[in-house]
């Protein structure tokens, strides 16, 4: 079977930024909903027709993959917002109670990215955000998606979704 709109396909990968340098690797296949919330547009697109075995290299610019670092996503909130055991790198869905920044979006997921003694800086990009990326994918198995899979829009895997 080939990929088509609609359809599961297990995916293996490395990815790279454009100087080479490792990000991210999946050796063992994640299953992902083509035509549902799972991929990037432009990767569904450039999976159509494979089947299984089949390579595909990707160059995505940061319009095409988690898009631009906007400096509007970062905020400064009072440390005593936050657990006591809070470190650099930790996320948090929206924004604690009592922040002063009262138009950041609720829906984020924000990272944890400096801690000062009284203040902690908080970003809303996604980590890949403004970074060219180069997606080396194999296609390990293509199969028809479930009547559930397609009125959830996923096959349960999140690492493309954008915040």
């Amino acid at each position: 079977m080939e990929v088509t709109p609609r359809c599961v396909v297990a995916l293996t990968w490395r990815l790279q930024d454009t100087l080479g340098e490792e990000l991210d690797t999946l050796r063992e296949p994640v299953e992902f909903l083509v035509g549902g919330g799972d991929l990037l547009a432009k990767i569904e697109e450039a999976l159509q027709g494979h089947e299984p075995g089949d390579r595909v290299d990707l160059h995505l610019e940061p319009g095409d993959a988690f898009g631009d670092y906007d400096e509007s996503r970062v905020f400064l909130e009072p440390r005593s917002l936050f657990p006591k055991e809070l470190e650099e790198g930790m996320t948090f869905e929206g924004l604690p109670e009592g922040a002063r920044s009262a138009d950041a979006p609720r829906d984020v997921l924000y990272t944890v990215t400096e801690i000062y003694p009284d203040d902690v800086v908080l970003d809303g990009n996604h980590p890949l955000a403004g970074i060219a990326l180069r997606l080396h994918l194999k296609v390990e198995g293509v199969r028809e998606a479930t009547p559930e899979e397609i009125e959830r829009g996923t096959a349960g895997a999140s690492f493309f979704k954008v915040g």
